[in-house]
């Protein structure tokens, strides 16, 4: 992250700083069975947090935070892991039950976060892209870029400079 975020900075983006945070294998951001939260320790642990972005199922838990966090300047995610039915969420063994999946899933949330700044990357070969254009379609975000690759580093390292040019110009009031 230290490399694009000075590439950002050196290519005009205002400076700011970037915490990098993992809720854990497989947690989708979410309180787990044994009481873990994730969300809480974003709100409580870290301090202010201005903006939040994240990749796959990061992307799920920056869109979760955002339900709680209506004052965030930007939210960008990179080939958000959502699931619009329960049967594909089912599959990932992640969430205690459908009703867990459905109280927490951003698709189904999505008034909740009206009025954050929202960007979506993803690729065109990524298998989560129809979860994507459902958010983009669904969210009208303030950017939506579609272009080639796949769910991999090399789309994710590609697109990230966009991504914290997206959060660096809403940090800064530019954008």
């Amino acid at each position: 992250m230290d490399r694009f975020l000075t590439a950002a900075v050196q290519a005009g983006v205002p400076p700011f700083a970037v915490v990098s945070v993992d809720g854990g294998r497989d947690s989708y951001w979410t309180v787990r069975a044994d009481g873990d939260d994730p969300q809480r320790m974003l709100r409580d642990e870290l301090g202010p947090i201005q903006a939040a972005f994240g990749i796959s199922m990061g992307g799920f838990g920056a869109l979760r935070f955002a339900r709680d966090r209506k004052d965030l300047k930007a939210v960008g995610v990179i080939s958000p892991a959502l699931f619009r039915r329960w049967p594909d969420a089912r599959s990932k063994n992640v969430f205690l039950d459908q009703k867990h999946w459905e109280d927490n899933e951003p698709l189904r949330h999505l008034k909740e976060i009206e009025g954050v700044p929202l960007g979506v990357w993803c690729g065109t070969e990524d298998p989560l892209l129809y979860a994507a254009k459902a958010l983009a379609g669904q969210a009208r975000p303030a950017e939506t870029r579609i272009t080639g690759g796949a769910h991999d580093n090399a789309y994710w390292m590609r697109v990230l400079p966009e991504v914290l040019a997206f959060v660096g110009a809403r940090l800064s009031g530019t954008g």
